[in-house]
């Protein structure tokens, strides 16, 4: 069963940290790299940050610097550690492999979770 379950999102001041993880299925973590992506409010969903199974990672320019992505394939979870946040990195994030999941012809996500990057 392919399960995707983000958490760690919340409300912070600008300057702030927050750390997201993702608890992914066996099937989906074991044979894909994973990565983050995120929505904000009108804009398309970007992926802004990915890691190969073996730990190459790349980042979108808008977040390189600051935020850092790691996986842990004893637990089958990838972890976005985000400082120095910015009003802009407001959005929902997902992770998701990459590219995204398609079942049924229809990509698959999880429920997400919100960042609010606000004073």
């Amino acid at each position: 069963q392919v399960q995707l379950v983000e958490s760690g999102g919340g409300l912070v001041q600008p300057g702030g940290s927050l750390r997201l993880s993702c608890a992914a299925s066996g099937s989906i973590f074991s044979t894909h790299d994973m990565g983050w992506y995120r929505q904000a409010p009108g804009k398309q969903r970007e992926l802004v940050a990915e890691i190969s199974s073996g730990g190459t990672t790349n980042y979108a320019d808008s977040v390189k610097g600051r935020f850092t992505i790691s996986r842990d394939n004893a637990k089958y979870t990838v972890y976005l550690q985000m400082n120095s946040l910015k009003p802009e990195d407001t959005a929902v994030y997902y992770c998701n492999s990459v590219p995204w999941i398609i079942i049924n012809r229809s990509p698959y996500w999880g429920q997400g979770t919100q960042v609010t990057v606000s004073s």
